[in-house]
């Protein structure tokens, strides 16, 4: 039976408001989700919230894969529904669905949002497992992204990988790289995000980038040789330059960050230039080519997901923060205004009580 949907919507640059929509059923094939949390991604949701992202101010042309000048952005205010951390619970499935059940969790992308309409195999292929506290299952497209970016950096068993930005991408970049058999040293100017890593056990070495000199501490650590692979994960151009900086000659930067603007502190006819350093842009909408007959976003997701079941990726203590989705507002804001104090904010979709804090 239809059910009133409530949307979180960006009505303009740094506007947040919820609006009601009214949600059908089920048809054939099809499952109704009821959203138990929806996690907001400080990198590229920002974009939107604050009103840089690329495709608020140009056109994307599929064909020439190219941004073009236009009268009429791809998006614009109001942004309805943003967001692709999310997790569900199945409240009706409709005619000829097998394999999902109302109660199941699913996890996966359907924006800021308390009720959604997926199709069967959608659903059936993201199923968390019973045992699994559902609150994980937001980091579902958020590990595809970071599990993706290591793919990209090919770490090989005893290299030492340099990781800047310690947000939420980066301290699971951190952790997976761990997984791949390296010694991780982190970078970072805020303290706390430094301490987490340290306390979960993803960094051997945490750098403050407050103190300067990274790119020099990093050759000491390394008997002068630097990063064999820099992961940047900040999405800020001057860290992207001290990333280039602390790699090894002919190593690879691989990034995950969302630039915005211009790269006014990134120098290419430095270091770059001189080391030959390899530079690799890993984003989530492909994998690289040689990968592409095995691997594709889904199964990213997946394996993200059963890392995190099985124990050997450690999220929840990643949620620093946790507001019912009425006060949405707040939330970003704090995020925008206060990032040193905000690692995964949470929208709880369960209750409609106020804030509190995970």
């Amino acid at each position: 039976m239809p059910v009133t949907s409530q949307v979180v919507v960006f009505s303009g640059p740094r506007q947040v408001s919820l609006q009601a929509e009214e949600q059908r059923g089920p048809g054939d094939g099809e499952v109704l989700l009821r959203t138990l949390y929806s996690g907001i991604s400080a990198g590229t949701e920002l974009t939107a919230f604050r009103g840089t992202n690329p495709y608020m101010h140009k056109q994307w042309d599929g064909e020439q894969r190219l941004f073009v000048p236009t009268d009429s952005p791809d998006l614009r205010y109001p942004v309805r529904g943003w967001g692709y951390e999310e997790v569900g619970e199945v409240l009706e499935v409709g005619p000829d669905v097998q394999g999902v059940r109302a109660g199941n969790v699913v996890y996966g992308t359907w924006g800021h949002r308390s009720h959604h309409i997926v199709d069967a195999a959608y659903a059936r292929q993201r199923l968390l497992p019973e045992n699994a506290p559902p609150i994980i299952g937001i980091f579902s497209q958020i590990g595809a992204i970071a599990l993706n970016g290591v793919h990209d950096a090919r770490i090989r068993i005893g290299e030492t990988i340099a990781v800047f930005g310690l947000g939420v991408p980066g301290q699971i970049v951190a952790q997976l790289a761990r997984e791949s058999g390296a010694t991780i040293i982190g970078v970072d100017l805020f303290a706390a995000r430094l301490e987490k890593a340290q306390a979960l056990g993803a960094v051997d070495v945490a750098l403050n980038a407050g103190d300067g000199e990274i790119a020099e501490r990093i050759r000491a650590l390394t008997e002068g040789r630097g990063a064999d692979v820099v992961l940047e994960v900040s999405g800020a151009s001057g860290a992207l330059h001290e990333a280039i900086r602390s790699a090894a000659y002919s190593a690879r930067v691989v990034t995950l960050g969302f630039f915005q603007g211009e790269a006014r502190n990134l120098y290419l006819g430095e270091e770059f230039h001189h080391n030959r350093i390899n530079l690799v842009c890993s984003q989530i909408s492909g994998v690289a080519p040689e990968l592409t007959y095995r691997w594709n976003r889904l199964r990213l997701a997946q394996t993200a997901m059963a890392l995190a079941t099985q124990g050997r990726l450690n999220l929840e203590p990643l949620i620093s923060h946790t507001f019912s989705y009425r006060e949405a507002a707040k939330a970003f804001r704090l995020l925008d205004e206060q990032p040193h104090e905000a690692l995964q904010v949470v929208l709880d979709f369960t209750n409609g009580d106020e804030a509190e804090a995970a």
